[in-house]
């Protein structure tokens, strides 16, 4: 099997630019010609095996950096996007491959662009009495926005989470746990603290100086918020000089965002990274052991495998998703080749639909994707009880994978030969850019294919699919 080539130009550049390097000086450490660097990162040339061996060595640069990034995420939402019936035609995946490599500003901009149109059209369709309400209808909504945001950063924000294990370090230092260590700081800013049978999980009082917790929730998520709103008390600056950077569209967009931020310093603080990924190691990832082991929930757990993405310290590259019951998907995160679709729903075929039907036991699959990327994949149902008899009941299922070549680190997969090809099971990303012509699951065609009708045949489709 020929080597895939390996074009990184632009992580180069962001490499080169991250050590405030002149391309000469950088060639001159690299042992290359300034020519051939110049090619290089304009991905004129790919990288070669020297210049690997020369980033590990000279700087210390984990390699596995240079085939992570946007390239992949781009590539899935630009075929999504163009499998809009709006374009007549998806273009060839090794142009938008290179797209996606050669100019990721403008493979983004055209992503806004079609977002943009796609508002427009379901307000449009859909008649809405806002139209012409919002000063800008076009604009994506602040929850994208943000969605975004982290799905480009590869969901690990670097300083907030060397922020919060260092809080936690601290905090151990003291002979304090995480929420004892939360209830000092409060307490040193004169803040108290109340737990209370009420129905707001966490409210703060700023001019009475109090904060008030919700003794209904579980006992994880009570220390979730408390940490939650340490962040946004002792954590401020940081999260701003985040915020600044990711130059958010508006002002709603920038406080989801702070939320979001500081959701992410209250999970890095209960699972300290590098502590948490040794302990992953060590239980060989099991969730369950975890949980016990770090006093979270299942989904805290699941969440924070899929950040473990730190330079230099990476964990296994896992996705993680968590979907409702009508099969939206409300979170979303993949550090693997494995992109979701950013509009609608999971393929139907996967297992994460079914955990609704088997609750409390984790499901396994074996999958494979149309590119012939295969994936070991665990399922589970995730219930949050209201705290209370006549209070609703949310339920979710949360998906956590990884690519197989991985399986085996996973207690999950001990038993599952996945050198047997008849195991894998076919999955898709959206069924309008998904090629498989067989699918009895299907539930439109793909837009790149021609259709065949017989109205004298029918077989699992009302039409076939030509290749």
């Amino acid at each position: 099997m020929a080597t895939q080539k390996l074009y990184a130009g632009v992580k180069l550049r962001e490499i080169r630019s991250r050590l405030n390097l002149t391309q000469k000086a950088f060639a001159e450490k690299l042992g290359v010609s300034l020519p051939y660097l110049n090619q290089m990162e304009n991905n004129n040339r790919p990288v070669s095996t020297g210049v690997v061996l020369a980033l590990a060595q000279e700087f210390g640069f984990d390699v596995a950096e240079l085939s992570t990034g946007d390239a992949e995420r781009l590539v899935t939402d630009m075929r999504e996007a163009f499998a809009d019936p709006v374009f007549s035609d998806i273009p060839p995946l090794a142009d938008l491959r290179l797209a996606a490599s050669n100019a990721p500003a403008l493979a983004h901009a055209l992503l806004e662009l079609h977002r943009a149109y796609r508002l427009g059209h379901e307000r449009l369709a859909s008649m809405d009495q806002s139209i012409g309400a919002e000063d800008t209808p076009n604009q994506a909504s602040p929850w994208e926005e943000v969605r975004d945001f982290f799905h480009y950063c590869d969901n690990y924000i670097d300083a907030v989470d060397r922020a919060a294990e260092h809080f936690a370090q601290t905090g151990k230092a003291r002979g304090l746990n995480q929420a004892a260590m939360a209830e000092s700081v409060l307490n040193d800013r004169g803040i108290s603290l109340n737990r209370k049978d009420v129905d707001k999980v966490r409210s703060y009082d700023v001019e009475r100086r109090e904060l008030t917790l919700s003794t209904r929730p579980p006992r994880a998520t009570q220390e979730f918020q408390l940490l939650m709103q340490v962040a946004l008390l002792t954590q401020d600056a940081l999260l701003e000089a985040t915020l600044d950077f990711a130059r958010f569209q508006t002002e709603e967009a920038r406080a989801i965002a702070k939320l979001g931020l500081a959701n992410y310093f209250a999970g890095a603080t209960l699972l300290p990274y590098e502590q948490f990924l040794a302990a992953a190691h060590e239980t060989r990832h099991d969730l369950e052991r975890l949980a016990d082991r770090f006093g979270a929930s299942i989904e805290q757990i699941a969440h924070r495998l899929s950040t473990l993405q730190r330079p230099g310290s990476k964990g296994i590259p896992f996705f993680f998703v968590r979907v409702d019951q009508a099969g939206t998907i409300t979170k979303r995160h993949s550090a693997t080749r494995l992109q979701f679709a950013r509009f609608g729903g999971a393929c139907p075929l996967w297992n994460v639909h079914q955990a609704f039907e088997t609750p409390g036991r984790f499901l396994r699959q074996l999958a494979q994707t149309p590119d012939g990327v295969r994936y070991f994949c665990l399922a589970r149902n995730v219930t949050k009880s209201g705290g209370s008899f006549d209070a609703p009941v949310r339920r979710y299922a949360i998906g956590l994978g990884c690519e197989v070549k991985h399986a085996g680190a996973l207690v999950y997969a001990d038993d599952l030969d996945v050198s047997n090809d008849a195991a894998f099971e076919p999955i898709g990303i959206s069924c309008r850019i998904c090629e498989r012509q067989l699918c009895h699951q299907r539930s439109v065609p793909p837009l790149e294919r021609k259709l065949q009708v017989d109205p004298y045949s029918r077989g699992t489709l009302p039409y076939e699919i030509s290749r």
